[in-house]
């Protein structure tokens, strides 16, 4: 099977409004999600939702791990539970296929070799400032991050960014890769009406994005 075969299978499975759903769920929640909360979240059974949960790890699109989530071990202490998270994987089509990701490897590559990080930067922050001026989103700063698929959610008063969009570059150029997003964000919060006195920093999760944002005191 093609690479493209494969990828046109993987993103049929999320043809299903509960796989799509369940999948939603779990790539939007930091760490990792069992059955239980999957299945309440998307209104469904807990076999149903295991049913589902299950085609998403055959289909590559989700990967398992076993912990008991009541922390004990030991004798007594219960079978461990099944929890699912987003698959390390990527899957793309484009129809008819093209090849952006080899364009952007390679523009990055000669961006970093030239020493042009601050140039670069400087775009990405006038780009993030037009795209922030037309957003829809402009009353929203977390609405306008997720609509460009950050997955923001809050870690006490810290806005931090589930997913990084720019991984597969990022994990290959990532000072470069994290600074344009870093300026990118800048831009897109100087720009939305809605963020004023918003702040972004560089503070990196260990699965997520590079960048944390923080709000104003009110």
């Amino acid at each position: 099977m093609s690479s493209e075969d494969a990828a046109l299978e993987a993103l049929a499975v999320l043809a299903d409004p509960v796989r799509r759903g369940l999948y939603r769920h779990v790539t939007g929640t930091p760490g990792e999600v069992g059955r239980d909360a999957a299945a309440e979240a998307v209104g469904v059974s807990r076999s149903l939702a295991a049913f589902h949960l299950d085609k998403l790890v055959e289909a590559g699109l989700l990967e398992v791990s076993f912990r008991r989530l009541s922390g004990r071990s030991g004798p007594g202490a219960g079978r461990p539970s099944k929890l699912y998270r987003r698959a390390e994987a990527e899957h793309a089509v484009s129809v008819p296929p093209r090849s952006y990701d080899t364009a952007s490897k390679l523009l990055a590559e000669v961006v970093e070799r030239a020493g042009l990080d601050t140039e670069l930067q400087t775009a990405a922050r006038a780009a993030g400032e037009a795209d922030g001026g037309a957003s829809e989103d402009a009353a929203d700063p977390v609405e306008a991050l997720r609509a460009r698929g950050y997955e923001p959610f809050w870690d006490c008063d810290k806005l931090r960014l589930n997913n990084c969009p720019f991984h597969a570059l990022a994990d290959q150029f990532p000072a470069l890769v994290c600074g344009m997003n870093l300026a990118g964000i800048e831009g897109l919060l100087a720009g939305l009406p809605g963020a004023e006195g918003w702040s972004a920093a560089m503070d990196p999760l260990p699965d997520g994005c590079c960048v944390a944002i923080e709000a104003p005191e009110v």
